[in-house]
């Protein structure tokens, strides 16, 4: 029986608590360099809090063009440039139904914006405000990306 108990434990139940976690790709939106540079910040649709724009990786695009993609849906950056190394990342546990939740890493990309529309696809589900780097990582709440945008 102990030999059965050990056998399930390391071949599922283990394996199982160690999975990766989910990854997300975010866009850490600025508008210029200096002491001048602001940070573009959205809320989450869930709960209303700030957040940077992100989401799961998108087939046919590579991580910083998903970053790209995510800043057009949730905060209308039409047009960025988005670095292909990038900035850092955080973990936080995303909500689920049921009072479920999954961790999940997101990769941070800066996204320089060039071009920034008022008509995009959550405009209508999302505010945005452009803010210090420093008073953006006061609006956050993962502890890691408030160090991503103190340092930034």
């Amino acid at each position: 029986m102990k030999n059965h108990l050990k056998s399930v434990w390391n071949g599922f139940v283990e394996p199982m608590l160690r999975r990766p976690k989910r990854v997300q790709f975010a866009a850490l939106c600025y508008d210029r360099e200096g002491p001048e540079k602001k940070v573009l910040l959205v809320t989450s649709r869930g709960t209303g809090r700030w957040i940077v724009p992100k989401g799961w990786p998108i087939k046919g695009l590579e991580s910083p063009e998903t970053a790209l993609q995510e800043a057009w849906e949730e905060a209308g950056v039409r047009r960025g440039e988005a670095t292909a190394k990038p900035l850092g990342s955080y973990q936080y546990d995303k909500a689920l139904p049921g009072d479920w939740s999954l961790s999940v890493m997101t990769i941070v990309y800066p996204v320089k914006v060039l071009e920034l529309s008022n008509d995009y696809p959550e405009a209508d589900q999302r505010t945005r405000k452009w803010v210090a780097p420093s008073e953006a990582a006061e609006l956050v709440d993962e502890p890691e990306l408030k160090d991503l945008l103190t340092s930034f």
